[in-house]
């Protein structure tokens, strides 16, 4: 008779959930921004141009030689923007051969995502009052960085720059971190000038 009754109550258990259980979807952490204000780069290096209020300047660790070259942080969203310069002055005979090179060498380091890449675009950029001119290149999809760019006078100076996001490329979470650092990619661009 027990047996009877615990069968009967295991199994009253059993069907009488009629509730389904249905797993919560996969969800992003929400991402408080600062407010966009920026300063002046300090006069020390050979170009100029603003940077946000929430980054900071660090030496390039890779190149400690390279005084020019550095790395512009914002450490709130893991992310750094890489800036190597060159002097094309600097002992070289024909500048424009070395202009050719560093303009192919942007060229290929921006297309080694490609791979990974959705799209890559690419933009001129041209500011004849300060003698700026470049690409940008956007990239699109799941890669280590979103967006590369060079800016030269053509004849002495050249900058070249890319966006890196310290995280597992997934393009779903970082896309509004990523849009947000891109206008400071792009104000960097549009406010450079050389010293």
């Amino acid at each position: 008779m027990n047996i009877r009754l615990l069968t009967f109550l295991f199994l009253l258990v059993i069907f009488s959930c009629k509730e389904k259980y249905t797993p919560k979807p996969y969800a992003y952490f929400r991402i408080d921004f600062p407010k966009k204000q920026y300063h002046a780069l300090p006069n020390k290096f050979p170009y100029q141009f603003q940077i946000p209020d929430y980054s900071k300047i660090t030496k390039d660790p890779s190149n400690p030689d390279k005084n020019n070259w550095i790395n512009i942080e914002v450490p709130a969203n893991k992310a750094e923007i890489h800036l190597s310069y060159y002097n094309l002055e600097n002992g070289i005979k024909s500048s424009n051969f070395f202009l050719a090179q560093l303009v192919e060498e942007s060229r290929s380091l921006a297309y080694k995502h490609s791979e990974k890449a959705n799209a890559i675009g690419e933009q001129l950029f041209i500011n004849p009052e300060k003698n700026v001119f470049g690409t940008v290149y956007k990239i699109k999809g799941n890669t280590a960085s979103s967006m590369q760019f060079f800016l030269t006078d053509s004849t002495k100076h050249f900058l070249r720059g890319a966006l890196y996001i310290s995280a597992t490329p997934n393009i779903d979470s970082l896309k509004p971190v990523i849009e947000f650092l891109e206008t400071d990619v792009v104000k960097l661009i549009e406010t450079t000038s050389w010293n």
